[in-house]
């Protein structure tokens, strides 16, 4: 029974609920999705939907007070739309009627707004982020995804690039990065300064750096997957903006009930105009490089440099239980640049160039067979292609360096959920993977090409309990993959137990094993132009093995009020490691020895709400050792990406249609190693001390950004402005030692300075 006392206020706050809502459209109807907004306020719930399966759609509010329960057969009864409390306060809703696939594998959203909106935490341990809900964080503008990803704790980039992303201390290429199901080889442009994937066409990005699902083969660090929306729409949607660096524009077109087209373009606009934020990433990205390094007879000059990415996505409701997707992704990034020199006083110019580019392709079939069971079949194919041409003037000489990956394979899941409280997933996975390498030099002439390829099949199951009361949940899953060419097994067991207690608490625990079989290695420091400086290889179980982790972490959290404080502690080992995929800049440098690395630590968390007001503080701790047999006399020594301390603190606030954020960044400085200052260089070759045994200074970084929403004519609009670095300071992310002249110079590697952007964007 509901006190009395308690029973006036809930009926007085309706009848003001109610007067603040009535006469709005004819005979009381107003549109669902502020009917939705009312009633979370009144009943502190939280609907979970698509955007467009709320458009055009009305309703008449209930007349009194109902219960919950009473409540969704209300609202199952007056709309074309399902209903489903899936927890004590969230519930989802499906549109029935363009089937649109929303099926919930006992999923329950335990945080619907972590951190700022559009960020939401689920039972299993994973962090889902949707741009289209996003709000707003320090420095962004726009919801870049892979920027974004950096505001959890555990998550950094030691050199603040988005396609260098280290997560609990392991390196990029350990990061799975799924695109609607496909794996993709590159994920920056500006060569890693800016995500490559569109946010304006991305539905979902789900984040799991432990006790991932089954389903997931490779990333023994983490796992990101983006998928973009198979929902058909009522009616055409489309957007386009522009900011300092490039011009964008999406559209979402049904062209019947049964078929939408959705199609994304990006293009940068740095070969049409330099403004203040392209000269900053000039700086940062091309410092140290062929572009910048002028010599007293050759000097670099005349460059262009642009990138692009397009998306298209066709979603066919074949039948009301069966739908096909086609979708494709190109990202590309090219630059151009003359070197030019006097010769005999005959001057002299060529052109050297670099491209990077991405080419995705897939087919998925999903059917829904009944209520409980769901199949999924989808053909993919991944390009991956790096390719430089680099001529040096004065020594007539000419390289040709190229990277290329063919990823190809077929998926067949099926999901069955036996239950309210047992769900079961499986399926079958077959892999292709071929790279090669090539390196083609003429004066000397010299050329060698490398290929491999590796054929991998994987079977998987998983189970999922979720009590009756949702306090419980519990995943188990195991992962088994066999790889032709070396004719073994790898099995990988996967846990996710999630327990809730007192009504706030959280207790959690994680644990996974996982293998790998792609890797990428730094040969030369001057690969690639020294610009992208890193090469896609595959295990060969002898000089580069199959990377294998082991990861365990325990968490604890509490939510209550608005105010959400996570512990979580984890320990990390990974075996297989190379020295060349490290990218040592000293003694190690040249030196190919087979490791492996720990890493243990902690993250917290406190977040707290106030109504439009969020703030959050994350503190990070962890030790992150190399161990290598042959090297250091097989004593451990700091890796190369150890950050021992992390600090991240921030507010966003909204106003009515202002948004803004500020924040702050502080890390202590990453390993280098100095030479010897007794005995620095013998005969020309630097004597170091003892592996990554110095420190670079502390990092320090602070961010601002707006963001306000209007109307012109009748179309929304919205223009932003950030200021990443506000306080231009200059933090040293690299330091390493070369000999010139029999003497040793150091070198040191800048961040991003004070850094500005505005954007303008228009929806309708």
């Amino acid at each position: 029974m509901i006190k009395t006392k308690g029973s006036h206020l809930l009926l007085f706050l309706f009848f003001f609920f109610s007067l603040s809502i009535s006469a709005q459209t004819k005979e009381d109807n107003i549109p669902l999705d502020l009917a939705l907004t009312k009633i979370e306020q009144l009943y502190k719930l939280n609907f979970s939907y698509a955007d467009e399966n709320l458009k055009n759609k009305f309703i008449k509010l209930p007349l009194t007070i109902l219960s919950i329960d009473a409540l969704l057969v209300y609202l199952n009864s007056n709309t074309d739309l399902s209903f489903e409390r899936i927890s004590s306060r969230t519930i989802i809703v499906r549109d029935l009627t363009k089937n649109s696939f929303e099926t919930q594998f006992l999923e329950e959203i335990l945080v619907t707004e972590f951190l700022t909106k559009g960020i939401a935490l689920k039972d299993d341990g994973v962090t889902t982020i949707n741009p289209s809900k996003f709000g707003i964080l320090p420095g962004l503008i726009e919801p870049d995804v892979l920027q974004t990803i950096q505001a959890l704790p555990g998550v950094t980039s030691v050199d603040e690039r988005v396609s260098n992303l280290n997560v609990r201390g392991g390196t990029n290429d350990q990061n799975l990065m799924l695109w609607d199901g496909i794996k993709m080889y590159q994920s920056g442009h500006f060569f890693g300064l800016i995500s490559a994937f569109s946010p304006y066409l991305t539905h979902e990005v789900k984040v799991s750096k432990n006790g991932t699902s089954a389903m997931y083969g490779d990333g023994v660090s983490s796992i990101i997957d983006m998928k973009s929306s198979s929902t058909i729409s009522d009616k055409i949607s489309s957007g386009f903006g522009f900011n300092m660096i490039s011009t964008d524009a999406f559209t979402k077109i049904p062209l019947s009930d049964k078929l939408e087209l959705q199609l994304s373009v990006r293009r940068s606009l740095t070969d049409l105009i330099k403004t203040p934020t392209y000269d900053t990433y000039y700086k940062r990205i091309f410092q140290d490089t062929d572009l910048t390094q002028i010599t007293a007879n050759s000097i670099s000059s005349n460059e262009t440099f642009y990138f692009y990415d397009t998306s298209s996505k066709l979603t066919f409701d074949v039948t009301p239980k069966d739908k096909i997707t086609f979708n494709s992704l190109i990202i590309y990034n090219n630059l151009n640049y003359d070197e030019q020199s006097s010769i005999n006083n005959v001057n002299e110019a060529l052109q050297s160039n670099l491209t990077q580019k991405n080419l995705a392709f897939g087919i998925q079939h999903q059917r829904t067979w009944n209520e409980k069971l769901e199949t999924y079949a989808q053909v993919y194919l991944s390009n991956y292609n790096l390719f430089a041409l680099n001529f040096d003037v004065i020594n007539n000489q000419r390289l040709i360096q190229e990277n290329e990956v063919y990823d190809g394979g077929l998926k067949l899941h099926a999901t069955y959920k036996l239950d309210e409280t047992l769900g079961y997933f499986g399926g079958y996975q077959f892999t292709e993977v071929g790279i090669s390498n090539l390196e083609d030099v003429l004066n000397p002439d010299y050329r060698k090409k490398e290929k491999k390829v590796l054929r991998t099949h994987s079977i998987f199951n998983e189970v999922k309990f979720l009590s009756p009361s949702k306090n419980t949940s519990t995943r188990l899953g195991i992962r088994t993959n066999y790889i032709e060419k070396f004719s073994e097994f790898y099995f990988e067991p996967r846990l996710s137990i999630t327990q809730k207690f007192l009504n706030t608490f959280r207790f959690e625990i994680l644990g996974e094993i996982k293998s790998q079989s792609t890797t990428q290695i730094i040969d030369l420091q001057n690969d690639f132009l020294g610009i992208e400086k890193r090469r896609w290889v595959l295990a060969n179980n002898e000089d580069t093995p199959v990377l294998e982790s082991k990861q365990v972490s325990a968490g604890l959290h509490f939510n209550k009020n608005n105010l959400i404080i996570s512990a979580e502690a984890f320990f990390k080992t990974v075996e297989g490691i190379t020295t060349r995929s490290q990218g040592f800049q000293n003694q190690y440098q040249f030196v190919n020895e087979i490791g492996n690395y720990d890493v243990q630590g902690f993250d917290i968390m406190v977040n707290k709400k106030i109504r439009d007001f969020s703030t959050w503080l994350s503190y990070s701790y962890s030790e992150n050792n190399y161990k290598f047999k042959n090297l250091n006399s097989g004593n451990e020594f700091p890796n190369n990406s150890d950050i021992r301390h992390a600090i991240n603190f921030a507010c966003a606030y909204n106003y009515n249609n202002f948004k803004v954020s500020a924040g702050i960044n502080w890390k202590s400085g990453k390993p280098y190693t100095e030479p010897n200052s007794d005995n620095p260089s013998t005969e020309n070759v630097i004597n170091y001390t003892s592996p990554n045994s110095s420190n670079l200074n502390d990092y320090f970084r602070a961010d601002i950004s707006a963001n306000y929403s209007f109307k012109i004519y009748n179309t929304n609009a919205e223009i932003g402005l950030s200021i990443w670095n506000v306080l231009d300071k200059v933090n040293t992310i690299n330091t390493y030692f070369i000999t010139t002249n029999a003497s040793i110079s150091k070198v040191e590697n800048e961040s991003l300075g004070i850094t500005p952007n505005v954007s303008f964007r228009i929806k309708f």
